[in-house]
């Protein structure tokens, strides 16, 4: 990433890119292209071999087999070993591409992210005009596997950081660690590293014809067991070698390791692409002890339910009664038609060119509670709602140039109740625009927080009219 990479904001790719290459266990060749996408997009796959042309987008929760690599599905419409891609833009700090692909696999280069990275870095990486909201973890979340002997952990932490720890039982890897201390290192770090496989694993997968991408010269060979001749010629026809030999640190000499720990920086390579699976960019620390890509998936929807969980309190506007307001009740008076009874904002606290925030105190005394119920005071979701479209009023009409406006209601949408509104309550309200306002006509997200949490949801739809 260079020096003017603004983390805080989401980015694309300044043009398409196409690539071409074989999938590792298909033998498919597939062309694949990268393309700009809109903030919010997220990274999409599309199959445009298939009728209809689908999308499968890249979420943990549409992942179908982990078996050799990580495979999204949706219908009959798959896309594997995803990983690879995913963590390469990860890496890169990309957020929204569309990757159209006419086949099943995405292709294995040399079994690493880099020749992908140098694809995207080619294209160039644009910056968009939409903020990136970093989810941070404020509680350690476990995964622990035990027929696995699995183990992750994310925590809190101010930046994304990565340590993983491997160990096979196996005299040639020994225990390995691998480390990102920031993402900022992935290219330089953890991109080049290629996947491995243990002989064993290689000798099933070829007799069960499981890898069929012809030129298997993108894995380092882990040799577990004594070889044969007869094993060494099979090996050397497949490699496509005149002749294997066991290197004496107990790997095949089809390739050079580019780190002595290479098989456990390529485990963290998978960690940072399953986990891009989450779908949302989060601040954490993440220890995985033995990661692969099952646990990696399932780690992955756990930290999408906590986000999930906990992503009204990230958006809680932070109201202090001590700070002066923006607009007093003179001013909401001077902008708003409405007077008592019906007036529903106190004050506004925040005012931007895309969103607002105002504050109604609600007490016993209110005129509805004589009747919404007695012994049982309940503030009506209608004027919750109403209170909402007031707020929403003053950020419209806030846009426009000076004069007098009315604003009418068009639409209510999605609208939920979640909790009871009660004398002694203070309700935050915010309102932020969905789309620019076109023709008058102004589309708007709105909350009602109380004590922290969603008390009432709603998009608004309403039209600005001058008065005469």
């Amino acid at each position: 990433m260079d020096q003017n990479f603004n983390p805080d904001k989401q980015h694309t790719l300044s043009k398409s890119i196409s690539i071409k290459g074989t999938g590792l266990h298909t033998g498919i060749l597939v062309e694949m292209n990268l393309k700009p996408a809109n903030p919010g997009f997220g990274i999409q796959f599309q199959r445009t071999d298939l009728p209809g042309q689908p999308i499968i987008k890249a979420d943990c929760d549409l992942v179908t087999d982990t078996s050799r690599g990580t495979t999204l599905q949706i219908g009959d419409a798959k896309v594997s070993t995803v990983e690879h891609i995913l963590a390469a833009l990860v890496g890169l700090g990309i957020d929204n591409v569309l990757i159209e692909i006419n086949g099943p696999e995405i292709p294995i280069m040399d079994g690493s992210s880099a020749p992908f990275i140098t694809f995207i870095e080619e294209a160039g990486i644009a910056e968009q005009d939409a903020a990136k909201a970093w989810y941070s973890i404020d509680e350690n979340i476990y995964l622990y596997d035990e027929k696995k002997r699995v183990e992750m952990v994310a925590m809190p932490a101010i930046d994304y950081q990565i340590t993983t720890l491997i160990d096979f039982n196996s005299p040639v890897l020994g225990t390995q660690h691998a480390g990102l201390k920031t993402i900022k290192d992935f290219k330089t770090e953890i991109a080049p590293c290629r996947t491995f496989v243990f002989l064993h694993e290689l000798e099933m997968l070829l007799d069960n014809n499981l890898i069929k991408g012809g030129d298997i010269n993108n894995a380092i060979v882990v040799v577990d067991k004594p070889l044969t001749d007869g094993e060494m010629e099979r090996l050397a026809k497949t490699f496509k070698r005149e002749k294997i030999e066991v290197k004496s640190e107990g790997y095949l000499n089809n390739l050079e390791l580019r780190f002595p720990n290479e098989p456990a920086r390529h485990k963290l390579l998978d960690v940072v692409g399953d986990l891009a699976l989450i779908g949302y960019p989060i601040k954490a620390h993440i220890i995985a002890n033995r990661p692969g890509h099952s646990t990696n998936v399932e780690f992955a929807k756990k930290i999408k339910q906590y986000i999930k969980k906990n992503k009204h309190v990230k958006d809680v506007p932070v109201y202090n009664p001590a700070a002066p307001s923006i607009f007093n009740l003179q001013r909401i008076e001077k902008t708003l038609p409405h007077r008592f009874p019906f007036l529903l904002v106190d004050k506004i606290i925040e005012l931007t060119d895309t969103h607002i925030v105002g504050v109604k105190n609600v007490t016993f005394n209110e005129w509805f509670f004589q009747g919404h119920f007695p012994n049982n005071p309940v503030m009506p979701g209608v004027l919750q709602i109403e209170a909402l479209a007031q707020t929403g009023g003053i950020l419209c009409i806030n846009t426009l140039p000076e004069g007098d406006y009315d604003t009418y209601f068009l639409k209510i949408d999605n609208c939920k109740f979640k909790q009871k509104v009660l004398p002694g309550d203070t309700m935050i309200l915010k309102m932020e625009f969905i789309s620019p306002i076109r023709r008058g006509i102004c589309e708007m997200k709105g909350m009602v927080y109380v004590g922290g949490k969603v008390a009432t949801e709603a998009n608004l739809v309403a039209q600005l009219v001058k008065r005469n």
